[in-house]
């Protein structure tokens, strides 16, 4: 049975840095693409970063919005993914959740293509 865990998530103030982190089992890291989207309140689900996989190795992709604040990792030994966080803004608010695509190691921003999903951890950022 897959299932992600997703956790680190807190209330931090603008320009703070959190880090979260999205603990797997029953998953294998190294083949299949994986990514953070985000939902803010009233709003639908977006792509922040993410993990594929081929044949010349990891490929990373990470959202403009958060690109050079966030960077997105993962520690194979470990079945662990992480997004660190910094310089914090408001709009970064919302609830984020860790995914795994089991069917390509291709990365997508597309959350339909997504078959495993964390539970979700709240990220608020006061101004």
């Amino acid at each position: 049975q897959v299932l992600f865990r997703d956790s680190g998530g807190g209330a931090v103030q603008a320009g703070d840095s959190l880090r979260l982190t999205c603990t797997a089992s029953g998953w294998s890291f190294r083949y299949y693409a994986m990514a953070w989207f985000r939902q803010a309140p009233g709003k639908g689900r977006e792509f922040v970063a993410g993990i594929g996989w081929g044949d010349g190795g990891d490929t990373f992709d990470h959202d403009d919005s958060v690109r050079g604040r966030f960077i997105i990792s993962k520690d194979q030994a470990r079945n662990k993914m992480h997004l660190d966080m910094k310089n914090l803004l408001p709009e970064d608010t919302g609830v984020y959740y860790c995914a795994g695509r089991s069917t390509s190691g291709k990365l997508t921003r597309f959350d339909e293509r997504f078959t495993y999903w964390g539970q979700g951890t709240q990220v608020t950022v006061s101004s």
